[in-house]
């Protein structure tokens, strides 16, 4: 077999590899393992050229073949290609299982294509960083950052994240992360207020500010992620409009601020839409990736208590909040955000539809939501 002949030839026997290759060299091949065998016996005696043809022929019958794909890396990379190397050795990379699962034999070779593979991405990215470098100083400036994602994806340097909506998805919306706040002409008055946004919360929070936690599973719900926040105040929210329904009290509390959202178009859904809060995060606390609940609509955060040490990511692209600054995201692509401060981090969120979403298909979407809450009897109340 391979592996039993791969041990002896990658261990150096060059006695083996001898025998072995008159012994192969004489046979009919059969499938992998002979053409896997003959390639080790050629590489042992030094016949490279003829090494590199018997792992074709392996790969012919099995592409995915592991052994064969890491040994024609390391074959390739030996003669100097370092880009038909890389390729080879990431596709090996691609169908190997995890490293602690795999025989110690060929743990020595999947470092080997590892290390193939960085050196193959530094060696792109610098083509690619210096082709690009005239261009990017004659344009800079002009509003190239989906341009720029879609490099650091080339690169390997982030990952495609695609839009998960946990009860409704809605066809023919991009899969934008971020969206540019002055695409949104009424978000300027809203963060304009900010400062007023503030005072109502800290008068709020220094009184009895019932506020709830924010993830509040029953008893035997599937929580996965959340298990650590569950009904924790760790994460807690103050809701001022839940699942389309005022709280008077909380509202009572804060008139400025929803006034400032009365100009924001808001999805009017029953028993799930509109919903604004603030949402509070505790010190030392990391809320885990998640996505929401329909794509059909955005999220704005208004933040107004950013200690250091807090963040954002949402799909690849992680930003800093900045006080009074919206963020305007899809959270139905994969998002977390985390406080590693020693203080409290508060921002204000709300939703809006989508703005692709056209006021007849809100109408349908409305129509939808209120069908499904007739037949569930109000339960998922999220969208």
């Amino acid at each position: 077999m391979a592996a039993v002949a791969g041990q002896a030839l990658l261990a150096g026997d060059a006695a083996t590899a001898a025998a072995l290759y008159q012994d192969l060299t004489g046979r009919e091949p059969q499938n992998t393992d002979h053409w896997v065998n003959l390639s080790l016996a050629r590489r042992r005696i030094g016949d490279r050229s003829a090494e590199l043809q018997a792992l074709d022929a392996a790969l012919a019958l099995q592409p995915r073949l592991l052994i064969a794909l890491l040994l024609k890396g390391a074959n390739l990379e030996d003669h100097g290609d370092i880009v038909a190397s890389g390729q080879t050795f990431k596709a090996a990379l691609s169908v190997a299982p995890p490293f602690e699962r795999l025989p110690p034999d060929l743990r020595p070779l999947i470092r080997r294509a590892q290390a193939g593979v960085a050196r193959f991405q530094t060696a792109y990215e610098t083509v690619v960083r210096e082709r690009l470098a005239d261009s990017y100083d004659q344009l800079s400036g002009r509003g190239l950052e989906r341009f720029d994602q879609s490099v650091e994806v080339l690169l390997g340097k982030k990952v495609i994240y695609r839009q998960h909506p946990n009860s409704f998805y809605f066809p023919g919306l991009p899969e934008t992360q971020f969206y540019d706040r002055e695409q949104f002409a009424w978000l300027a008055e809203v963060e304009r207020g900010s400062e007023r946004i503030l005072t109502e919360f800290e008068a709020v929070w220094r009184s009895d500010h019932g506020s709830e936690p924010y993830i509040a599973h029953p008893p035997g719900a599937p929580i996965d992620q959340w298990a650590e926040l569950n009904h924790s105040t760790r994460w807690s929210v103050f809701h001022l409009i839940r699942n389309g329904e005022p709280n008077t009290q909380n509202a009572s509390r804060c008139p400025e601020t929803l006034d400032l959202l009365g100009g924001v178009p808001a999805p009017t859904l029953l028993n799930r839409a509109p919903n604004a809060m603030f949402s509070v995060l505790q010190p030392r606390t990391r809320i885990p990736p998640h996505t929401g609940e329909t794509n059909a609509r955005l999220v704005v955060h208004i933040p107004l208590i950013i200690p250091e040490k807090t963040g954002f990511r949402v799909g690849n692209d992680t930003r800093p909040w900045r006080f009074g600054q919206a963020l305007v995201f899809n959270d139905t692509i994969e998002h977390e955000a985390w406080n590693d401060s020693d203080q409290l981090r508060v921002v204000l969120i709300f939703d809006i539809w989508h703005p692709d979403v056209t006021p007849d298909e809100q109408v349908m979407i409305a129509q939808l939501m209120a069908a499904t809450h007739a037949f569930l009897g109000g339960s998922p109340a999220g969208l």
